[in-house]
């Protein structure tokens, strides 16, 4: 559990911190206000996927004990993966459109394999919790009616 809230906080002040990276940004290189860039995407990533996200999952840990399930290592790992990657490129992508700078194909492709990353971390977490799930109902179908006479 431990580990899902570290996860959580870190992407709370990495969200914040790119928010403010964006904000600064754009206002040092006279970025016309209204006009897009990822920059503002990657604050919105790495709070809603990362921060609420985790603490979601840290919910459903405390009350399924997702980590019982060896797929949630796998989950953690590769969402995490995901989450890093995309809001990376998001940045770097961000970051070129402000300075005037073209981008590449190499920034969308690896975009998308964070995204594939997510996806992939997506499934292997209801996976997981689809386990447990079904763990935890047959624990509570197995287990004596509090009471009964024997």
């Amino acid at each position: 559990m431990l580990k899902l809230f570290y996860a959580a906080f870190a992407y709370m002040i990495v969200g914040v911190a790119s928010g403010l990276y964006y904000r600064e940004l754009t206002k040092s290189q006279g970025f016309p206000e209204g006009e897009f860039t990822q920059l503002g995407l990657a604050h919105t990533h790495l709070l809603t996927l990362g921060f609420i996200v985790l603490l979601i999952v840290l919910v459903l840990e405390k009350v399924f004990e997702l980590s019982q399930s060896r797929l949630f290592g796998w989950f953690f790992w590769v969402y995490n993966a995901g989450v890093v990657l995309t809001s990376a490129m998001l940045v770097w992508h961000g970051t070129l459109t402000v300075l005037g700078e073209e981008s590449t194909a190499a920034i969308a492709g690896i975009a998308g394999l964070g995204h594939i990353l997510v996806t992939a971390g997506m499934v292997l977490l209801f996976l997981a919790l689809r386990r447990r799930i079904v763990a935890t109902a047959a624990a509570k179908a197995a287990a004596p009616v509090a009471g009964s006479a024997a």
